[in-house]
């Protein structure tokens, strides 16, 4: 999910004050936590004394100092008035086994005390663990201990219970008005941010005013921002690109050619432009190629004649104010005296209006429909091809059918030939028949394979290749065959050649199968040369030339065709195969030969960079 600007100002302000504000209130809470605990030990601790000081007084005046203390109406007086202290529950006399002899609570009185953890403990832990004991769901009651000590022995102790609970009320009494702070403060900062966010983001509401202006077409757009800071140098910035926008555009309504005037210049159909009078203004060069240069500034009635296609359209068009067309019309050649040499045409005329509504001119659309017929008669003679393609290769799958039979009953008869006479005293012969047999048959099969290969439609799979690593790549099997004919193979590759766009597996069979002819177009040995280097209009050229026996003049132009071959264990599928794969990756291939010479094959392939 996207968020504005001004949405991430609010939120990033909000969350450093919240976070202040959280952290403050921890940090509150925590010193309220330490105060409380203290204040709740040192009112155990003066409780405490008080009940010493009692429990002394009457120890020392009685014989039985445990009876004593058990029915002293003032001691009891003093326990029973403890629990009306704040977070104090009970307070207790004990003997030194730990039973009560006096407590605020009388059931309590001949029991057991229950141990309960030491208050002092809580008060010197950790801040965290002091709120985790606070808060926590069963919390208890600790307590404030004082020993008690007659004739240097331990005569029992006090004990004064202090309620954790109690001490959670009276923090939360205390956070209540920090919350509500809190929340004003937060609040505060939203109203705040969004103000900010206001101030600081009028620039860009500025800027992207101004940027709409100028995509509008409006001249001399400029932004009044105060400079100093960086808003104001990127509205100065903004102004300049403007008043050159600006200087641009006066100067293309001043004459300069404008890419439409170019685009209009350069198209195949005939544009003329007239005006209310019917004088020519303007007309493109395949327009001026019908009436001669000479016609623009001439009226249409010195140009063409009374019946002319072009004028009488343009004055229906004049004389009604409205478009006229599109027209099928045969129009004479120029300065031809019949119709017979003319050229049927599409025409069609377009009333211009001005601001105010009124014709300025019209427009004259002239097209050749001859090309049209061209191009839908190569567009049938494409879907023709494609559908003989498809037709061939169902055929060639037919035929590899009866082929596999015919081998496999070519083994059979063979099988029971050998069979019937085991010496082949009586049947070599035919067994030397069945040999010749089956090897057309496999001559056939690899004709009916190749061609297949060759009509199968294959996926590329187009990525930037360093055609210097590629041809790396099949230098061992090429030199390989090299070696064996013994030529020599010289690679030229820069570096810095650019990569092309092309399948890799189908470039390197390319490649290699042009690399290969050449060796074996070397028989008594001789120089391979492989080189390839960055070409004009986005391509990258691959040459590889050989001091071979070359190729004949007659042989040159169908070297391209599928099956002709001019080895005598050729297939005729290498180079139509190559020449397929240069055609598929939209490149160019042709070929330089000399017989006794050599040959140079030149391949031409689109630059990564332009393909993608």
């Amino acid at each position: 999910m996207q968020f504005t600007i001004r949405v991430k100002q609010i939120v990033a302000v909000t969350a450093i004050v919240g976070l202040a504000v959280v952290t403050l209130s921890a940090l509150h809470i925590t010193r309220l936590a330490r105060v409380g605990l203290h204040e709740s030990q040192a009112r155990g601790e003066l409780l405490s004394n008080a009940i010493f000081h009692r429990v002394r007084q009457v120890v020392t005046a009685s014989p039985d100092p445990y009876s004593a203390i058990r029915t002293d109406p003032g001691l009891l007086a003093l326990l029973q008035s403890s629990i009306y202290g704040e977070s104090v529950t009970d307070a207790s006399v004990t003997d030194p086994q730990g039973v009560v002899i006096a407590d605020s609570d009388s059931a309590r009185m001949g029991q057991h005390a229950a141990p309960r953890p030491d208050l002092a403990e809580l008060v010197n832990a950790s801040a965290l663990d002091q709120l985790r004991v606070i808060y926590a769901r069963d919390a208890g009651t600790h307590e404030v201990r004082q020993p008690m000590m007659l004739d240097d022995q331990a005569f029992g102790s006090i004990r004064i219970g202090i309620s954790t609970l109690l001490l959670r009320q009276e923090l939360n009494a205390a956070l209540r008005p920090a919350l509500i702070t809190a929340g004003v403060a937060l609040a505060v900062a939203i109203l705040v941010a969004a103000l900010l966010a206001q101030l600081f983001l009028r620039p860009i509401h500025v800027l992207r005013s101004g940027l709409t202006r100028l995509g509008r077409g409006e001249f001399g757009v400029t932004l009044d921002l105060p400079p100093g800071d960086e808003f104001g140098e990127l509205g100065s910035f903004f102004n300049a690109v403007s008043q050159q926008l600006s200087e641009d555009r006066s100067q293309q309504a001043a004459g300069s050619q404008t890419p439409l005037q170019s685009a209009v210049e350069n198209l195949e159909d005939a544009v003329a432009l007239v005006n209310p009078a019917g004088v020519m203004l303007f007309a493109n060069p395949a327009m001026q190629r019908e009436t001669g240069p000479r016609a623009v500034g001439q009226p249409l009635s010195v140009t063409f004649g009374a019946d002319h296609p072009y004028r009488r359209l343009v004055e229906a068009t004049l004389e009604s104010r409205r478009s006229q067309g599109p027209e099928q019309t045969h129009v004479p050649a120029a300065g031809a005296t019949s119709d017979a040499t003319g050229e049927d045409r599409l025409l069609i005329t377009h009333a211009i209006a001005g601001a105010d509504g009124g014709l300025v001119g019209v427009l004259l659309v002239s097209r050749n429909l001859s090309s049209f017929a061209r191009m839908q008669s190569t567009l049938a003679y494409s879907r023709k091809l494609v559908s003989l393609g498809r037709l061939t290769a169902g055929i060639a799958h037919e035929v590899k059918n009866p082929l596999n039979a015919m081998m496999i009953h070519l083994e059979l008869l063979r099988t029971k030939i050998r069979a019937a006479d085991p010496a082949l005293s009586t049947v070599g012969g035919a067994l030397d028949h069945v040999a010749v047999i089956e090897g057309e048959v496999r001559r056939l099969d690899e004709v009916v394979q190749g061609f297949l290969k060759f009509t199968r439609p294959d996926d590329l799979r187009l990525q930037p290749v360093r055609v210097g690593a590629l041809v790396q790549e099949i230098l061992p099997v090429v030199q390989s065959e090299a070696d064996r004919h013994k030529v020599t193979v010289e690679v030229s590759c820069p570096t810095s050649t650019q990569p092309v766009n092309a399948d890799e597996s189908m470039l390197r069979q390319a490649l290699l199968n042009l690399a290969i002819n050449a060796c074996q177009a070397m028989p008594d040995g001789g120089v391979l040369r492989i080189s390839c280097a960055d070409a004009p209009r986005g391509r990258v050229e691959i040459r590889i030339a050989d001091t071979g026996v070359g190729i004949s003049q007659e042989h040159l132009g169908r070297i391209f065709d599928l099956y002709f071959t001019t080895k005598a264990q050729g297939t005729g599928l290498g180079l139509s195969m190559v020449y397929r794969i240069v055609q598929m990756h939209d490149g160019e291939i042709d070929v330089e030969s000399t017989p006794g010479r050599g040959t140079t094959f030149r391949v031409l392939l689109p630059r990564a960079t332009e393909a993608a």
